[in-house]
């Protein structure tokens, strides 16, 4: 007896963490609600998720794809030659404004 006793002593931090998580599944199975009360309440929001994904296959499948040299525009926006050249036209349509206001 006292080898068992001595045993399950030596278990006793497991044995210990298997009544905590033995209870907690046993209350959730007691205390939560149903799977298809859960269902029952989420269904509009389940449903339109599912249109929505379908709309996105739908559409991805439909639409032509992008043409290859999409976005050249844009890259060379934010990396800054648009607004360099932008400044730069600025600057010599400022100096060539002020050659003609000195001329006159």
């Amino acid at each position: 007896m006292k080898i068992i006793l001595q045993k399950l002593l030596d278990f006793k931090y497991q044995i210990a963490a298997l009544v905590i998580v033995s209870v907690a599944i046993g209350s959730l199975f007691v205390l939560a609600p149903r799977f298809i009360t859960i269902l029952r309440y989420f269904w509009p929001l389940l449903f339109s998720t599912l249109l929505f994904l379908v709309a996105v296959a739908v559409f991805g499948r439909i639409s032509p794809p992008p043409p290859a040299v999409s976005g050249e525009g844009l890259m060379d926006y934010v990396a800054g030659q648009q607004e360099l050249e932008q400044h730069n036209i600025t600057q010599e349509t400022y100096k060539q404004e002020k050659q003609q206001d000195d001329e006159n």
